[in-house]
């Protein structure tokens, strides 16, 4: 049995079972290329999952058909903004390609993926691309090159005390009605990073012309365990206490043990590493219509007053935000 929901189409019975329970309606009666258009109205994810059903099916889902519905349909003006050309065998090995591969485009100062799953757009934004407040000061900020960097060049934070960096990215650019997060891609550089120990940042993500978009802090230092305190006590004073607590017959309670930092109690988040050997910090959520309107992204730490540095930005990663 076929139903559809939504354009989604999906296979409940297949390779025994008929349309109907009729001996006629049985998918192995189909043609491969009927197949083939059934499994392009459902996800990369469902096409895989299928192809195991039999070996009509595993034909399929290899077709040109299925993997070129999952590609963006302005793929070429996507594709020559780059400057290696890309050589596939298959619209699904083009497909694999870009999930795995990010492109450069505008120049260098973006990147452009699929999500292998969704087959929905992701973009990075480079520092370069990012609107970053003494960016172009070397006291402050110096640009450097990083081997394992997505870019040809990332920015470095040498000191400041106001920390401000803002980017954005157009509706239309991204697929539509689909749930992105925003991600502050960065490191901290082999002489580590000082300045950000418990040092909340504010974050926003919102539509331009929107006001400042929703705010929430993060930390760009990875949960670390508190440290206990202690209270330096004059020994006369700490006899004198203790012959106090006896006369009561009680032991005072004994301290905390040492416990990580509770984001939730905090209200930040810490950053996480990444498959690439980077760290990610999530700025926020955002719905795209798929219309016009712009995406304003920011990263703000400026009311501390205290000096900080020592860490890399790669840029600003957006992407959609799987439920499954």
């Amino acid at each position: 049995m076929v139903t559809s929901n939504n354009n989604k189409v999906m296979v409940v019975e297949a390779e025994q079972g008929g349309c109907g329970g009729g001996g006629g309606g049985e998918f192995k009666h189909l043609p491969e290329g009927c197949i083939a258009n059934i499994l392009s109205f459902t996800t990369p994810r469902d096409a895989c999952v299928l192809s195991l059903v039999s070996s009509s099916f595993r034909s399929a889902a290899q077709s040109d058909v299925v993997w070129e519905r999952f590609l963006p349909s302005d793929l070429h003006a996507i594709v020559s903004q780059t400057s290696k050309p890309l050589s596939y065998s298959s619209k699904k090995e083009l497909y694999l390609h870009l999930c795995d591969n990010p492109i450069l485009i505008d120049g260098g100062k973006k990147s452009f993926a699929l999500d292998k799953p969704s087959a929905r757009r992701c973009y990075m934004l480079s520092a370069r691309s990012l609107s970053i407040v003494w960016g172009n000061t070397p006291r402050y900020w110096r640009w450097t090159s990083v081997p394992a960097a997505r870019f040809w060049e990332v920015a470095e934070l040498v000191s400041v005390c106001w920390l401000e960096i803002k980017g954005g990215i157009k509706g239309r650019m991204l697929s539509p009605n689909t749930l992105y997060g925003a991600y502050l891609v960065f490191k901290q550089r082999n002489g580590g990073a000082y300045g950000f120990e418990n040092q909340p940042v504010e974050v926003s993500v919102g539509v331009a012309g929107e006001g400042e978009g929703r705010r929430r802090t993060v930390y760009l230092e990875a949960a670390t365990p508190r440290r206990p305190r202690h209270q330096i006590v004059p020994r006369i004073f700490s006899r004198v206490r203790s012959r106090f607590l006896d006369s009561f017959d009680a032991a005072p309670p004994p301290p905390p043990p040492p416990s990580r930092v509770d984001d939730s109690a905090v209200g930040g988040e810490h950053p996480k590493e990444r498959e690439d050997g980077w760290m990610e910090v999530e700025l926020g959520d955002f719905f795209n219509g798929g219309g016009e309107e712009e995406v304003e992204i920011g990263v703000y730490e400026v009311k501390s007053g205290e000096w900080k540095g020592g860490i890399l930005v790669q840029g600003i990663e957006i992407r959609p935000k799987n439920k499954n």
